[in-house]
């Protein structure tokens, strides 16, 4: 058996990540798929945020080198930062650099460990479902879910429709029934879809809805919380496989 340490930097106020994350990777240890008996421990370092504001999201990002030194005290085998709007609403291609700040800060603590942003793990996922256009849900306010749109039309992915949810309580964000997302879909124009992105958010929870969201829509289904998933289990040598998870952790 192995067991793998994974670090998690989290906004003060998140209550998904720590969920879901663990969530699927504990179904995974269940499953077996390598037939390894991989483990998998978390640790968190918390940011403070409580509104998804630029103004919180802007103070929140100055407090990242603080929480990478942190976990590096715990040696993890790969660390995570979980904020995805954080690092778009810093403009195009700005998860490069918030990932070289935490591989810095880690490194300046005697530590090498690869490093996942929420944010480049879903243009990863998309990029590996082969998707080229997708319609994306988030809970933000509009003028943060342009922006989100525009990182990722930025990185090669056309955006077709989105839907904010407008909630700006970050809190509130997390007590979202994944539930309804079942139905949320169906208010976007799915017609030139490759896939969708049910949550473009890994504190809206929507775990529990995308094998069925899957289903009904006839499209590949991911979030920002599967995309992390992947790219967390790709950073430690493993196969992405995780059960009814969607077709991005299907093997």
């Amino acid at each position: 058996m192995t067991e793998h340490h994974i670090g998690l930097i989290v906004p003060s106020s998140n209550l998904t990540m720590e969920t879901e994350l663990p969530r699927m990777l504990r179904a995974r240890e269940l499953a077996d798929p390598d037939g390894t008996g991989d483990r998998f421990v978390f640790h968190s370092s918390r940011m403070r945020m409580k509104h998804v504001t630029p103004e919180e999201l802007a103070r929140m990002n100055a407090q990242t080198s603080r929480a990478a030194a942190e976990l590096a005290d715990a040696r993890p085998a790969v660390v995570a930062t979980a904020c995805l709007v954080a690092i778009m609403a810093q403009g195009p291609g700005f998860h490069c650099t918030a990932e070289a700040e935490i591989t810095a800060a880690l490194q300046a603590e005697g530590h090498d460990a690869p490093v996942v942003s929420s944010a480049g793990a879903l243009i990863d996922g998309v990029n590996a479902l082969g998707a080229r256009r997708v319609a994306i849900v988030t809970p933000y306010m509009k003028p943060l879910t342009e922006k989100v749109v525009a990182y990722l039309e930025d990185a090669g992915v056309e955006v077709v429709d989105a839907l904010s949810l407008e909630v700006p309580d970050n809190l509130a964000v997390a007590r979202l029934d994944p539930e309804d997302l079942t139905e949320h879909w169906r208010r976007l124009d799915v017609s030139r879809a490759d896939a969708i992105v049910l949550s473009a958010c890994v504190q809206m929870p929507s775990l529990a809805a995308i094998p069925r969201v899957e289903r009904e829509s006839g499209l590949p289904v991911l979030s920002a919380a599967t995309a992390t998933a992947y790219r967390v289990l790709q950073s430690l040598g493993l196969p992405p496989v995780v059960p009814d998870a969607g077709a991005l952790l299907a093997g």
